[in-house]
């Protein structure tokens, strides 16, 4: 359903469109004839929404890299925390739940399609204030400084998440590509195309190709929505995996 779904939708669009062409036929709308300067249009078209496509994938390949990140700082600050040897014994366990937590807090964002960010900031916080106590016991400085570089790391990346999820690619460069879209079908309404038979064939790819793009292009432009019925979302399994390792290593994470 992931790799079909799309096609299958804009399948069901390019069906409607089609019955609508066969009445514009049997009603003799048909009335412009396909010159070089229509097909120039289309053309045209499809570069639009292919320049605007390109700005979405370059998006979409950055946020494939971000649960790699993320798991990767989080398992990170779990285990350098093993490394961690004080007088207080109850810091290291408490840090390593608010690791925990701060995995779970992502998790629960993602499942939710809602970006908290106040929840975020208040793990963060929790976790910073336990780094200026390990400075506080004199841990040695690589250790407090990479714990601090990682938590940083999540930070950003937790913004760049909610920047992603509020915001579209360019709104006005997706009005263009949806105009220019509209345009070559209502267009392609009106043009005689013969023989019949070819000429429907020929009006289907095209409007399965502009409707599937489309889709495509809105699908893309937030990766995030998981459980929700889209098509081109980010693969999580690496942070699901990651919630279940340190579930059975530390209790009540």
């Amino acid at each position: 359903m992931t790799k079909w779904g799309l096609i299958i939708k804009a399948a069901g669009i390019t069906a409607v469109l089609l019955v609508v062409r066969v009445i514009f036929d049997y009603l003799n709308f048909d009335v412009l004839t396909l010159t070089t300067l229509i097909t120039a249009f289309i053309g045209g078209a499809i570069f639009t929404i292919a320049i605007v496509f390109a700005g979405v994938l370059a998006d979409f390949k950055e946020s494939e890299r971000i649960p790699g990140e993320i798991a990767t700082s989080i398992r990170t600050m779990y285990s350098d925390l093993t490394l961690i040897h004080v007088p207080d014994k109850e810091i290291v366990p408490r840090m390593q739940g608010t690791v925990c937590r701060l995995l779970g807090t992502i998790n629960t964002n993602f499942r939710n399609n809602a970006w908290n960010m106040k929840e975020m900031d208040r793990v963060i916080d929790s976790f910073v204030g336990d780094i200026s106590r390990l400075v506080d016991l004199n841990v040695p400085p690589q250790y407090t400084v990479k714990l601090k570089n990682e938590i940083g790391t999540i930070d950003r990346i937790s913004h760049r998440i909610r920047t992603i999820e509020e915001t579209s690619f360019i709104p006005a460069a997706y009005a263009i590509s949806e105009l220019a879209a509209a345009g070559v079908i209502v267009l392609l309404f009106f043009v005689k195309l013969d023989p019949l038979y070819e000429g429907l064939a020929l009006f289907a790819v095209l409007s399965m190709l502009l409707t599937a793009l489309l889709l495509l292009i809105k699908d893309m432009d937030n990766p995030f929505e998981v459980g929700k019925k889209s098509y081109a979302d980010i693969d999580l399994f690496l942070l699901w995996d990651l919630e279940k390792e340190l579930a059975g290593r530390q209790p009540g994470c």
